[in-house]
């Protein structure tokens, strides 16, 4: 019996323990984004949602447009240029002070802008590779994306070709194989716009 008893304690406060922390993440407080979105980058084109916390009628989905501004209720257009989803949630919550007390103000991304490279040449899917929003997309990521080196490759004079801020162009040759063997962190960061062509060898 004793040994029942015991069994019987530990049940229930196992149980009581798992309603506590239940009840803890219920009552967390709205106007936090998610810890994977919180320190993301806004960007042109960008679908958001932001909610307003017990003020339903002030819920929005809207897209950032080219100069990343968008427009909400009561405060009209806000510049969200430049900002991250922690920091536009701020700036929401400082314009919103004006006309409610103490607002929570929660921004999740819907739908990221799409923003690619395109690779091309000796690989065995040539095509456009989608950067990733919240993690840089290096050279070999992208030709691994887009099929891998073709058997012909030469994976010696690969091109990397930029358009610089300047509205010049710039191109790189790279030697893939000395990336590949090299043991430490690949340099080559791919931005917005940038074509990765495979030349063949030649037999």
């Amino acid at each position: 019996m004793r040994s029942c008893a015991i069994c019987l304690f530990i049940l229930l406060a196992t149980t009581s323990t798992g309603i506590t922390a239940a009840d803890g993440n219920a009552g967390q407080i709205a106007g936090s984004a998610p810890a994977a979105q919180a320190d993301y980058l806004l960007q042109p084109y960008d679908l958001i949602e932001v909610v307003v916390f017990q003020e339903p009628d002030l819920a929005r989905e809207v897209r950032l447009s080219q100069d990343a501004t968008i427009s909400l209720p009561l405060i009209g257009s806000v510049d969200l240029n430049a900002r991250t989803v922690r920091e536009a949630q701020e700036l929401v919550r400082k314009l919103y002070l004006d006309y409610l007390v103490s607002p929570q103000i929660n921004i999740t991304v819907k739908e990221y802008a799409r923003e690619t490279v395109n690779v091309l040449g000796a690989v065995n899917t040539p095509g456009a590779i989608n950067i990733p929003p919240e993690q840089p997309l290096k050279l070999l990521d992208a030709i691994t994306r887009a099929g891998g080196f073709s058997r012909l490759a030469d994976r010696n004079k690969v091109k990397l070709t930029r358009l610089n801020g300047n509205g010049k162009t710039s191109t790189f040759v790279i030697n893939a194989d000395d990336i590949i063997q090299s043991k430490s962190n690949e340099p080559w960061i791919l931005s917005k716009g940038d074509v990765i062509y495979v030349p063949e060898r030649i037999l």
